[in-house]
């Protein structure tokens, strides 16, 4: 049985790799394109590729958990497509920060101080996951990527308001674990 627009979600769900091939005929100028949008700041098409293939192999191995009719499988796919290329965009973004401040640092700092940056850094890190996934966001562009209050707003589309009120919340939840990374207890 060969693969076509009426059973190539069945298929996939069985693991036909037919079904697969089908897909990526059928969808890869939308994921492309969907793909370069959202990456192409970045100004790296090995990136690029590299996202769309991890879009696709997502699509295999989740394809189990789509459940919708096949006019709804375009919309389930584009939203995949959507969030994989945000998260390769943060995780770049971020990987370039932290080598451009690294960069910066290392001139101004001893190698003692260096490593003793870095340890602290880890364990604040450690301390910030355990917060809200919105106050992590806005903890981390806050206090590591230097960013603006009212940029932190704008990008997460809340009030400037509201990161001051979640970043005092945020301090006040810390502290007590801040105290104990201190103190050696942690």
């Amino acid at each position: 049985m060969s693969c076509n627009e009426n059973n190539y979600v069945k298929r996939l769900k069985k693991g036909k790799e037919d079904a697969l091939e089908f897909i990526v005929d059928m969808y890869l100028p939308l994921v492309k394109g969907i793909t370069y949008k959202v990456l192409s700041p970045l100004g790296n098409n090995g990136i690029i590729e590299e996202c769309i293939n991890d879009i696709f192999l997502s699509i295999w191995n989740n394809s189990n958990k789509f459940n919708g009719e096949i006019k709804d499988f375009k919309k389930w796919l584009c939203v995949i497509a959507k969030f994989k290329a945000i998260d390769y965009y943060r995780k770049e973004v971020k990987k370039q920060e932290i080598t451009l401040d690294y960069i910066n640092d290392l001139g101004n700092n001893s190698v003692e101080d260096e490593i003793i940056t870095i340890e602290n850094r880890d364990e604040l890190l450690k301390v910030i996951n355990t917060l809200e996934p919105l106050d992590k966001e806005i903890f981390i562009r806050k206090f590591f990527l230097g960013n603006k209050s009212q940029d932190i707003a704008l990008a997460l589309g809340i009030t400037k308001a509201s990161v001051d009120n979640r970043i005092c919340r945020g301090k006040k939840k810390l502290k007590p674990k801040l105290i104990q990374f201190k103190l050696g207890v942690v």
